[in-house]
């Protein structure tokens, strides 16, 4: 009675628990908040100093006495009691730091995650004052935001480039008839760029400047406009500051490798679509989500590599919160779609 006496109080959540950003929908109210998924701790303890933007921003900048930490790798939550903290404080910012609040949950994972790290997930949302947990894939939550008529008796395929997944998925009848999860996304196309500058020019650069090297000159395919850029970093031979020169030729030839791992990964998933709904493809192509669904021409990389149109998401950083959101907007959507976890 208690329990429903407060939840009647809140807002029923959904939350794009991403390795790089986390996104909250607020029911009727849309995307409320768009945070990087850091949390600065004081070090050796749980005790949180800031998260989000505020905690990115110390990203490779703090004293000895602050860490700055990314709770999730890979898709998954790799620090449990710093996820924990991460997330309460995002859905009680969500509620206007109200604390007799106790919403009903609906968390995005990737398809491919254990039962092991599903319960981290359950266990991690409950501690920070979900009343009820459900979980939904990725790959439906995208596709449901990105508007695909998953209802109907014909295929949908989306693929979800976030930043530590990407999600590759053939959707029909509310279903997923096949799905693919590669633990190669946004954060191996930053990996990838880092050992590059360390190997060929000893520089050592940090995960943010990486980041900031691919938003600005990354592609997946030859652009009319090339650029070059000066990146500044620390000299490995000498240990002093130094700057480069970078041409966008030179990172497009470096990000080919793991765009390769995922375009494989899209085209094992055409192999094993079954020969009916691969016809309805044709005609609908793929949609294209999550983050890195931004980068230059990796839009015409699919399409070439699959010979099928392929278009990306009016909002694709958006789409897995905005399907978690729709979600909750219909109690019997929300029971086909997702897998209930309850304390």
């Amino acid at each position: 009675m208690i329990k429903k006496f407060i939840g009647s109080f809140s807002n029923d959540i959904g939350i794009d628990l991403g390795t790089a950003n986390t996104l909250i929908y607020v029911r009727d109210h849309g995307i409320v908040m768009r945070e990087p998924s850091v949390v600065a701790v004081k070090s050796g303890t749980s005790h949180v100093l800031a998260v989000g933007d505020d905690a990115k921003r110390m990203l490779g900048r703090t004293p000895g006495n602050i860490v700055a930490i990314r709770p999730l790798r890979d898709g998954v939550i790799a620090d449990y009691e710093v996820a924990e903290a991460m997330l309460r404080h995002l859905v009680r910012k969500a509620h206007g730091n109200r604390r007799w609040t106790q919403p009903r949950i609906v968390v995005a994972v990737p398809a491919g995650i254990t039962e092991v790290e599903k319960r981290a997930v359950n266990e991690s949302t409950i501690a920070a004052g979900a009343r009820e947990v459900h979980l939904v894939e990725e790959p439906m939550a995208a596709a449901i935001g990105a508007g695909l008529p998953i209802h109907e008796a014909a295929a949908n395929m989306i693929v979800d480039i976030g930043g530590g997944t990407t999600e590759v998925a053939v959707l029909s009848l509310f279903g997923i008839v096949y799905s693919r999860s590669v633990r190669v996304a946004g954060d191996e196309l930053d990996e990838a760029i880092t050992t590059y500058l360390r190997r060929s020019y000893q520089l050592l650069i940090g995960e943010r400047t990486a980041e900031e090297i691919k938003i600005r000159m990354g592609s997946a395919t030859p652009q009319s406009s090339e650029s070059s850029a000066e990146i500044k970093g620390r000299d490995l031979v000498t240990g002093l500051p130094k700057t480069i020169k970078l041409s966008s030729t030179e990172i497009r030839e470096v990000l080919s490798d793991p765009l390769r791992v995922i375009i494989d990964s899209i085209r094992s998933t055409l192999e094993r679509c079954p020969p009916e709904l691969a016809g309805d493809l044709v005609d609908r192509g793929i949609v294209l989500t999550g983050g890195t669904a931004l980068l230059r021409g990796i839009d015409h990389l699919v399409s070439e590599a699959t010979n099928l149109p392929v278009h990306i998401a009016e909002d694709p950083l958006g789409a897995v919160a905005e399907g978690t959101g729709r979600i909750l907007e219909e109690l019997d959507f929300l029971k086909r779609v997702t897998r209930p976890a309850r304390r």
